[in-house]
């Protein structure tokens, strides 16, 4: 589901986006999961150690906004990554083969229904900007 769609599980929200790609896991995660790979979509840098229970920082590349803290709720390799950050706002992201390439599904998990129409587009965006660089090209 390329545009996402926002649902209400058990009194939060929660926008999910599906997108099927026509690359391997091992790339699709490379790009979801590094420095490098998060840098051409991603909306900040993620610091800190990939594995569960690891502190985090959020980056912001130029200084837009202060950064800030969470934590790495889930890292299971070429399979699933979660982050918290904010209170208890999470981002999930899986990823699993299907017919000669993958599906990635982004779950961004929030308690605030006032931010689901500007954290969709952002995601939109931001996923769109991710499909690109795996393409090797670039978003307009």
């Amino acid at each position: 589901m390329k545009d996402g769609e926002l649902l209400e599980v058990g009194g939060r929200y929660e926008l999910r986006f599906t997108r099927r790609l026509s690359h391997p896991v091992s790339k699709v995660w490379q790009a979801i999961t590094t420095p490098s790979g998060l840098a051409a979509w991603f909306p900040f840098d993620v610091v800190g150690e990939r594995s569960a229970g690891a502190a985090l920082r959020f980056v912001f590349r130029d200084g837009e906004a202060e950064d800030f803290s969470g934590s790495m709720v889930e890292f299971s390799p070429e399979s699933a990554m979660e982050l918290r950050w904010e209170g208890d706002e999470t981002l999930r992201l899986e990823v699993a083969e299907a017919d000669g390439g993958c599906v990635l599904t982004l779950i961004n998990r929030f308690d605030e229904l006032g931010k689901a129409a500007r954290d969709g587009a952002g995601w939109h965006a931001c996923l769109d900007a991710l499909e690109a660089a795996l393409a090797g090209t670039s978003v307009d």
